[in-house]
């Protein structure tokens, strides 16, 4: 059971790190290992969704001009077929490989070396430059860079505008693109583990304003993270990511001996 600082604590940090390409799970991971917190995983499916309203809120404009582009058959549908193909990879491997993935939430080695990897794969974004618009094969690709973010330390928003920027993606193109590839993950997400909720640990109020503060904390993060993509300086966050990463991994492996 999780107290309302805790809830707060946790709620910031998903916030901050759900949109900053540094990884709100594995972020999570180390919060709750470092101070002791034990929050269900239904809990931390709550503070997702909260970034779930955040980049629904922040995405408005292009949500409702996707779903009116379907209505009329326009060109802009075929952005919504991006976005479903860019799925099916998550939701495959998720499935899939579920038990693989389960006991990486609880090993702090596998999210320093995931961090690592995260870290080197913004730093690519450096030298990556932007010059066309999405295509079927880059939502496919961007979509299998998302299913590896399922391994805390993996950043969701890192991996698939890294890999849309490394594919040559506009930069307005691959974050707008990354952050409404989020919206199918995240609710889909929310909906499976619904049933995991148990408002007896974390009281039904615990929980709603973990997810208001989330989600305007998230609002913020949305906002910091494409202004950074916009101006090419995506790939610092690699400066943070890869020092933490190895400090994670050698503080992991040297208490285990």
């Amino acid at each position: 059971m999780v107290s309302i600082w805790e809830a707060i604590l946790l709620a910031a940090v998903q916030g901050i790190t759900e949109w900053l390409p540094i990884s709100s799970t594995g972020h999570l991971v180390i919060m709750q290992e470092l101070l002791d917190i034990r929050a269900s995983v239904g809990f931390d499916v709550m503070l997702h969704f909260g970034t779930f309203l955040a980049v629904l809120i922040y995405m408005r404009k292009d949500v409702m001009a996707i779903l009116k582009a379907i209505v009329n058959h326009s060109e802009q549908s075929k952005l919504a077929t991006f976005i479903l193909t860019g799925s099916i990879p998550l939701a495959v491997v998720g499935f899939a490989f579920k038990t693989f993935f389960e006991p990486l939430f609880s090993n702090m080695t596998a999210v320093g070396l995931a961090l690592i990897m995260n870290g080197m794969v913004l730093f690519m974004t450096k030298y990556a430059i932007g010059y066309r618009k999405l295509e079927f094969v880059d939502s496919l690709l961007v979509g299998i860079a998302q299913a590896f973010s399922i391994i805390p330390g993996i950043s969701r928003s890192g991996s698939t505008i890294s890999a849309a920027m490394i594919r040559g993606v506009d930069r307005e193109i691959a974050y707008k693109y990354s952050f409404m590839l989020s919206l199918l993950a995240i609710l889909g997400a929310t909906v499976f583990k619904l049933g995991d909720i148990d408002f007896t640990q974390e009281p039904l109020l615990t929980v709603l304003l973990a997810i208001s503060v989330s989600a305007s904390i998230g609002f913020m993060a949305l906002r910091a993270t494409s202004a950074l993509v916009l101006r090419g300086r995506f790939h610092n966050f690699a400066y943070y990511c890869l020092p933490l990463g190895i400090t994670v991994t050698f503080v992991s492996l040297l208490t285990q001996t």
